[in-house]
């Protein structure tokens, strides 16, 4: 449990790119097999989400990935992608 206080003056902002950015990281992990598997429904995902906030080098990744899946697995990383959306 944190004990110390924050400083509110000394306080700055998540910068905007902050959430694409991570959200890159993750299809990045899932495409590159950093886990040990690659998950390619994952990346897929995570690079779809990235796109859509704007990270514009996901478009390309998700595209290669994209190559190398089927069209039921596209699907299902469409849906994924569908429901973190609405979750969050």
């Amino acid at each position: 449990m944190f004990q110390g206080q924050i400083d509110l003056d000394a306080a700055i902002p998540v910068q905007a790119t902050a959430i694409p950015d991570v959200l890159f990281e993750r299809g990045l992990y899932w495409a590159s097999g950093r886990s040990g598997v690659v998950n390619l429904v994952a990346a897929h995902k995570w690079f779809n989400l990235a796109a859509l906030k704007g990270r514009t080098e996901a478009i390309e990744l998700r595209r290669e990935v994209a190559e190398l899946m089927s069209e039921v697995e596209i699907a299902t990383a469409q849906r994924e992608a569908r429901a973190w959306i609405t979750a969050h």
